[in-house]
């Protein structure tokens, strides 16, 4: 476990990486802002990177979109696309505008402009995958976005004290934007179908990976669903793929309140006792002195990873990533605990 203080430029990781003459394959896996931040990070080093998004979203534009058209919520599918567009103008431009959300009086109010984009190519092509290609294209990511599954997910959790008034009942809450504010303590979490298919490019991916790279997100709602769809749960035990779990910088209210980091990995261990990790990511300020880090070290072994230490909080005090700080991070976890000689 070795803190972290360099800060590396986009530019100075992106010499390292033309010395190199190649660059790894990258896969993130997530949803929601987690996600972005850490696809905002590894295109910064990368330039061969996929990202597998989590399909369950029932709130907001999303959900609205997706109870009147049967559609799969292009929600988080939406904001990855965005965490890949370039700094240049074009990807900056398009990145606003695909997030661009309407303020009207009437039915288009809250719709954000790429999720009638994305769905409006789904009911073009009829296929899901081909049409994200497609909005990447158009867009200019530096990467390539795919749903975890092809069918829209329910999200269910088992959570204690739900209800104040009975504070050791066990409820079920359904919904994954349920989910991700629930008063009470979530004990676990299932899909509904409890066995839904993965996209076949998300498992192929996966399995020609040289790092898959899981979290920072919301644990319950964006980082263990992808745990619980059984082809890429699969495919994340079998891939000869190095495996980095990226912690979040705080625990959440609602879904993780009160959490240590290390119980974040007891949790991730017990919805997948059969997933082996190499790296565990946590910012050092999280886990500040040797008292706390050592329940992290002892989680973190009994998945099989060793814990490394960076500063990846962004300046402004927020518990949001710093994406070069981040990139700076990954980077040096590649490189330091990747295999030995050029990658692939």
């Amino acid at each position: 476990m070795k803190p972290y203080r360099r800060r590396a430029s986009t530019l100075a990781v992106r010499r390292t990486l033309r010395r190199r003459g190649a660059q790894p394959k990258v896969v993130a896996l997530g949803g929601g802002m987690g996600l972005s931040a850490s696809l905002a990070a590894l295109r910064r080093i990368t330039g061969d990177l996929t990202a597998v998004v989590t399909v369950a979203d029932d709130g907001g534009s999303s959900g609205r979109l997706r109870e009147e058209l049967g559609v799969l919520p292009p929600g988080d599918l939406r904001k990855a696309l965005a965490a890949l567009c370039g700094d240049d103008d074009w990807g900056q431009t398009w990145a606003r505008v695909i997030q661009h959300r309407f303020q009207s009086k009437g039915e288009i109010n809250g719709h954000a402009v790429g999720n009638l984009l994305i769905v409006a190519l789904w009911e073009q092509l009829g296929d899901p995958v081909q049409a994200l290609d497609l909005v990447g294209r158009l867009l200019g990511a530096q990467g390539r976005v795919l749903p975890m599954s092809a069918v829209p997910l329910e999200l269910q959790a088992l959570v204690r004290g739900h209800d104040p008034e009975r504070p050791d009942d066990v409820d079920t809450v359904c919904g994954q934007a349920t989910v991700a504010l629930t008063p009470g303590e979530v004990q676990s979490v299932h899909l509904v179908p409890n066995d839904p298919p993965a996209v076949p490019e998300a498992v192929a991916a996966v399995l020609d990976a040289d790092w898959v790279v899981l979290g920072p997100g919301s644990w319950f709602s964006s980082v263990i669903p992808h745990l619980l769809v059984p082809e890429l749960l699969d495919a994340l035990v079998e891939t000869k793929a190095r495996k980095v779990l990226s912690l979040n910088l705080a625990p959440q209210p609602g879904e993780t309140e009160g959490f240590s980091p290390q119980r974040h990995l007891e949790v991730l261990g017990r919805h997948a006792p059969k997933l082996a990790l190499d790296v565990v990511l946590a910012d050092e300020a999280a886990v500040p002195d040797v008292p706390a880090r050592e329940p992290l070290v002892d989680a973190a072994k009994r998945l099989g990873a060793a814990v490394e230490l960076a500063p990846v909080a962004g300046p402004d005090g927020s518990a949001k990533h710093d994406p070069e700080l981040l990139a700076a991070a990954y980077d040096r976890i590649f490189r330091m605990h990747g295999r030995i000689g050029p990658w692939r």
